[in-house]
């Protein structure tokens, strides 16, 4: 067990314990903690290769990521997803109280898109937390009372699965496997691949890679894709691109032109603009004229 538990300078309070044994499984927590920072302390812009879940207490903060912008208060729970760009600030007259547990395995992310939380939908709010920061007490609590470490490393991992069923449970609207049981298999696998989709949209994403995960032949992916949905893998990644182009480009914060193509899984800022015009007859730049000066 390593932990750590003071007031610092930059934080009325922080106390944070690691697992020293972590699993390489499904699901594995790597630390778990809590803490007051003070106003100012900034937290990004980063990029971690885990998971990281906060459950605000009390207080405010914001909280950004894959260029949305999230206000968060008490009830309000955050996830930062890896290879995402990150950054969360406490408020300034009401600065935030927060616990966290970051974890890593190879079932965290199709387990956090059934629950509906995705970088596009990274918040869950729940009225009454009681249950979620007692979850929080126990998992750090697991590895500060145990001297068998691959013991609390089972037991915490346990611990994060009831965290994410509540989770689930105040994010209900949300559930991404409500009717998977009472559909045809090949609907099945295309609307996992629909939703990968649309949450991956930012990624390098490669068609092969996806039909590879799904067990087929892109080829036969495709042809099933299309029988579904009625346009090509392709082409619904170009759609959901394309669309989510539009919102940061009439959203609030002002992106470069740069920024947007990056956010929606471009690194050429000119090939995007070229398939923004060849999509809605306008460039990225004359479209956010046009947007604004309605």
């Amino acid at each position: 067990m390593s932990k750590l538990n003071a007031r610092t300078s930059d934080h009325y309070k922080f106390s944070v314990v690691n697992n020293t044994q972590p699993a390489q499984g499904e699901l594995s927590v790597m630390f778990a903690g809590e803490g007051k920072p003070m106003p100012g302390l900034t937290n990004g812009p980063a990029v971690h290769n885990y998971y990281l879940i906060h459950t605000v207490i009390s207080g405010r903060g914001m909280f950004e990521i894959s260029g949305q912008r999230f206000m968060c208060a008490k009830g309000d729970t955050f996830v930062i997803f890896p290879d995402e760009l990150f950054t969360y600030i406490p408020d300034d007259a009401d600065p935030w109280h927060y616990m966290w547990v970051a974890f890593k395995g190879h079932i965290a992310d199709h387990l956090l898109l059934s629950l509906g939380i995705t970088p596009a939908n990274p918040i869950v709010h729940a009225d009454d937390i009681r249950s979620l920061v007692s979850l929080y007490r126990k998992i750090r609590g697991t590895f500060e009372q145990t001297p068998f470490p691959e013991l609390a490393d089972l037991e915490a991992e346990g611990l994060l699965r009831v965290l994410l069923k509540e989770l689930g449970q105040h994010n209900a609207g949300k559930l991404a496997f409500n009717s998977l049981a009472i559909i045809p298999d090949i609907e099945r696998q295309i609307k996992q691949a629909v939703r990968w989709l649309s949450y991956q949209y930012a990624q390098q994403i490669s068609i092969e890679d996806l039909a590879r995960s799904l067990g087929y032949h892109r080829t036969h992916l495709s042809k099933m894709f299309k029988q579904v949905t009625g346009i090509s893998p392709m082409q619904f990644l170009l759609k959901v691109r394309m669309e989510r182009a539009k919102e940061l480009l009439n959203g609030e914060i002002h992106l470069s032109i740069d920024q947007v193509a990056s956010s929606v899984g471009y690194s050429d800022a000119l090939y995007f603009s070229k398939q923004f015009r060849k999509t809605f007859g306008l460039s990225p730049s004359e479209y956010r004229l046009q947007a604004h000066s309605q």
